[in-house]
């Protein structure tokens, strides 16, 4: 069997092997520590007792058989034509990409610029609370085309939108998954996507997509506060065990507002009025700086389609994704 093949698909999943590269908790990870046993085992006793160190991997066949049908290993120190012979013999079916990851790179790169360009995307607008991430959850379960950009850059993209536990990828693995994740599209169709402006949290959105999204069609979501302030409760429901972390995370907004607001807002946390303090972060802060943002990066949302969502449950979001599919059907026939 050759150990390692001359090219590898682009979207093959890769195999990091550098403490410093960001990846998902299910990928196998090679440390130094694990690295340097392996390289010294090597000269004095041969090949086999290299490979014997490397059990965490052979165990992991099974993981890299669901992800695809083969993998591409990215090693960062040592040649990649080694490392890539080590997992073929071990059980997996790795292979090496012409050129390294410095090509891999300048391909996801160049792909990023070109592929955008092939889609009609579909952005779903309103705001904060309003619903959006759920109605494109809804959107993909009844079978629509959805590129989830949070869920990619694990964000919510707002200055709370860390996720608990869940830290955000770097912004070459975030590239690299919405590569991956654009290949997989049918450019037929339409794909729904949520209005993002130009940084998720730590990552930032490719010129390309970004550009290809602000000239597709707009759908802004309608919800009533009440609506508004019951979801983000149960999305952000960390910080109602946290208050001192929520005022943390407020700091930043005392340039816009002043310490005074601050410490009100504080205040209300302490005390755990909750139903006054997110409404009146979303009506002091939130929706004026999202309505600045949305003029300036999306401008066909003022002549967008208009969806009342007058309650966020899960059957009420079904019913209202089959009504934003049939509006948009309406429109592009009426429009052709």
């Amino acid at each position: 069997m050759p150990a390692c093949a001359a090219s590898a698909s682009p979207r093959l999943p890769l195999i990091p092997t550098a403490s410093t590269c960001a990846a998902p908790p299910s990928s196998p990870r090679i440390t130094s520590p694990r690295r340097r046993i392996t390289r010294c085992s090597t000269t004095p006793s041969g090949r086999g007792s290299a490979l014997s160190t490397w059990p965490p991997l052979s165990k992991r066949a099974s993981v890299a058989r669901r992800w695809s049908r083969a993998i591409l290993p990215r090693c960062s120190r040592s040649p990649s034509r080694a490392l890539t012979q080590v997992l073929n013999e071990i059980g997996w079916r790795a292979v090496q990409r012409e050129g390294g990851y410095r090509a891999y790179r300048r391909h996801v790169a160049a792909e990023l610029a070109r592929l955008p360009l092939r889609f009609r995307f579909v952005v779903i607008c309103g705001l904060t609370g309003s619903g959006k991430s759920r109605l494109l959850a809804a959107l993909g379960r009844s079978g629509a085309q959805t590129l989830d950009l949070e869920g990619i850059a694990r964000h919510r993209g707002s200055l709370l939108g860390d996720l608990p536990g869940d830290p955000q990828p770097s912004q070459k693995w975030f590239e690299s998954q919405l590569f991956d994740a654009l290949g997989r599209l049918d450019a037929s169709r339409p794909v729904f996507v949520e209005s993002e402006s130009r940084r998720i949290g730590g990552v930032q959105m490719p010129d390309g997509l970004l550009a290809q999204m602000r000239v597709g069609r707009a759908l802004t979501l309608v919800t009533p506060l009440e609506q508004r302030v019951a979801l983000l409760k149960e999305e952000y429901a960390h910080f109602l065990s946290a208050a001192a972390s929520l005022g943390a995370c407020l700091e930043p907004l005392v340039e816009l507002h002043g310490k005074a607001a601050i410490a009100r807002w504080g205040a209300m946390a302490a005390a755990a009025d909750w139903d006054r303090l997110v409404a009146e972060l979303l009506e002091t802060h939130y929706d004026p700086m999202y309505a600045r943002s949305l003029s300036r990066n999306f401008p066909a949302s003022r002549e967008s389609l208009v969806i009342e969502a007058h309650e966020v449950s899960t059957d009420a979001l079904a019913t209202l994704a089959g009504e934003v599919r049939a509006m948009l059907d309406a429109a592009e026939t009426t429009a052709s």
